[in-house]
């Protein structure tokens, strides 16, 4: 066995979309998958398909490519607006992708003309998080001006929202993008299928039934990867929060001092780190670091296990109170939460197999 190794659990993947996507469909919203949180792994992406999800998106067009290339013909959706040395790209391994520049749009047009195919835009509208999309404002006449652009099927319009700017989805929030909706219907003259509401985010707002009516579909990751929602982090009643699990192997156990001897100064990462002095414990190297995982966003399973911090290539764990014997060579398991998977996923030195 290699280690670190990311264990991956298909068949809670597979329940949780389920469950999600029935949430969803109670209130009349479709699931788009989101596998960007693992590098959409395949085995992550066919438990999401298995499960339910009408779609699969992902912000990077090779993991676009890839999943077509392993025969998946359903709607492919790129979460980040191409750039315009990546229109034929876009247009090559995605249906749909998620714009708010008109200049973007007039290069997938004629990506789309020269490929023979039509490809369908969402705008995206900015309701405060200040990441990507215009103005509430702008919206109807961007959207009229896409909508000339050929090759292009103006689809509908999206959000994003506690990605950046941290601002939580709300009834109010969702019901300006739904005005904006209107405005730009009134604008083209035609009414849009689609209205992209957000993300994991959102999910508070589903199972607290809050989502006005008219929203189409949502874009999760995390409530379907860890089963829970992502502005509170509170689980999914019914999902799994352990499908991923990270397991790393002991290579030194010592007993050594709780603050380091000498001047402190900043650490490999340029930071000043403050040490509390416990005295002399048992501490345990893992080989794994800050180029493998986000060591802050990892959960030791082991009762009594506390992580200490990490480098660029070693994890280290006080294990004074650990509740088993820990030596050279042991297997620590960690939950992890989605910055620690997006990282570990990410990583080439990270083993990923699916149990």
């Amino acid at each position: 066995m290699t280690y670190p190794l990311l264990a991956i659990d298909p068949r809670k993947i597979a329940h949780n979309t389920g469950l999600v996507a029935g949430l969803l469909q109670k209130q009349s919203m479709r699931l788009v998958g989101v596998a960007k949180g693992t590098s959409a792994n395949l085995d992550v992406v066919g438990a999401m398909i298995r499960g339910g999800a009408a779609a699969i998106g992902d912000s990077r067009l090779a993991n676009l490519a890839r999943i077509r290339e392993w025969g998946y013909r359903g709607e492919t959706i790129l979460l980040r607006a191409p750039g315009p040395s990546q229109c034929a790209e876009a247009v090559a391994y995605a249906d749909t992708s998620l714009n708010s520049e008109i200049s973007t749009v007039r290069r997938l047009g004629e990506a789309a003309l020269q490929a023979g195919r039509s490809h369908n835009v969402i705008l995206m509208v900015d309701l405060g998080d200040l990441r990507e999309g215009v103005t509430a404002e702008r919206a109807p006449e961007v959207a009229y001006a896409m909508e000339q652009v050929r090759g292009i099927c103006l689809a509908g319009i999206g959000t994003n929202l506690a990605c950046y700017g941290g601002v939580i989805p709300t009834v109010k929030t969702m019901e300006l993008l739904l005005e904006v909706k209107e405005k730009v219907e009134r604008r083209l003259g035609r009414r849009l299928e689609r209205v992209s509401g957000g993300t994991s985010a959102n999910l508070k707002m589903v199972l607290e039934q809050q989502m006005p009516p008219g929203i189409t579909e949502l874009r999760i990751g995390e409530g379907i990867l860890l089963g829970n929602e992502a502005v509170c982090r509170e689980a999914i009643p019914g999902c799994y929060a352990d499908a991923f699990l990270l397991k790393a192997e002991v290579i030194e156990v010592q007993k050594k001092p709780s603050k380091p001897i000498g001047e402190i100064g900043q650490d490999a990462f340029g930071n000043v780190p403050y040490f509390e002095d416990r005295g002399i414990r048992r501490r345990a190297l893992l080989a794994l670091g800050r180029q493998d995982v986000d060591p802050e966003g990892l959960i030791p399973l082991e009762p009594g296990i506390e992580i200490l911090g990490a480098s660029s290539d070693h994890l280290i764990c006080d294990i004074e109170d650990a509740a088993l014997p820990v030596e050279v060579g042991s297997i620590l398991e960690f939950k992890l939460t989605y910055s620690a998977l997006l990282r570990a996923s990410s990583s080439p030195y990270v083993t990923k197999r699916a149990v």
